[in-house]
């Protein structure tokens, strides 16, 4: 399968609807975003109609570019948008890409969405795409994403230091984790069978 139709691609399991970004989302999208604890760790925020402006044509300019598909997650059982998360920097040639760009809305942060839309798209990188690496990022401070980031079975590889720019003019340190392709088989595991596992909840998504 090229990866080039992945910027098209609807994405589901049991819980979770995920297609890719429309603009005719802006007007939902609008109800949930303006939450400053989503945008806490994101290198941009979202607090001004203008921000959601630019958010939506970042997001359509990337997929019809092919640079990052973004999806918009859906809980199947509602109906309602409940966040997004995306695969990016995707390097076809050598099996590798990442998922991240991942926030969900004040209603489904602790509701099971993240598991279940983490396992969405592992599930499509691993199994339709044929990755040899999945990996992920977030802000060293970010220990509600780190913790989820363990609970899915990621492993922590280290930090990169002074990695960017933070609205307010911080500078961020990177750590990264990844989930190789002889490692999914037990992470999916991990996933499907999440509920049962003591102490495992989910937590904001990175």
């Amino acid at each position: 399968m090229t990866w080039k139709t992945v910027f098209s691609q609807t994405l589901e399991n049991e819980r979770v609807l995920m297609r890719p970004l429309q603009a005719s989302d802006r007007a939902e999208l609008a109800k949930i975003v303006f939450d400053p604890d989503i945008w806490r760790y994101f290198v941009a925020r979202i607090d001004s109609e203008e921000d959601l402006d630019r958010f939506v044509e970042t997001g359509l300019a990337d997929i019809a570019a092919g640079r990052r598909a973004v999806f918009m997650i859906f809980d199947k059982k509602t109906g309602k948008l409940a966040g997004s998360m995306c695969f990016g920097n995707l390097a076809e040639a050598d099996l590798r890409l990442e998922i991240g760009w991942s926030w969900l809305s004040r209603d489904y942060r602790g509701a099971g969405l993240n598991r279940y839309a983490k396992l969405a798209l592992l599930t499509h990188a691993f199994e339709a795409l044929g990755c040899a690496r999945v990996e992920f990022k977030t802000d060293v401070l970010n220990e509600q994403a780190r913790k989820g980031l363990r609970n899915i079975g990621a492993t922590e590889e280290g930090v990169l230091r002074s990695f960017n720019f933070m609205p307010g003019g911080r500078r961020r340190d990177a750590i990264f984790y990844s989930i190789l392709a002889d490692e999914w088989p037990r992470v999916k595991a991990l996933l499907l069978g999440q509920d049962r596992v003591e102490g495992a909840r989910d937590v904001q998504p990175a």
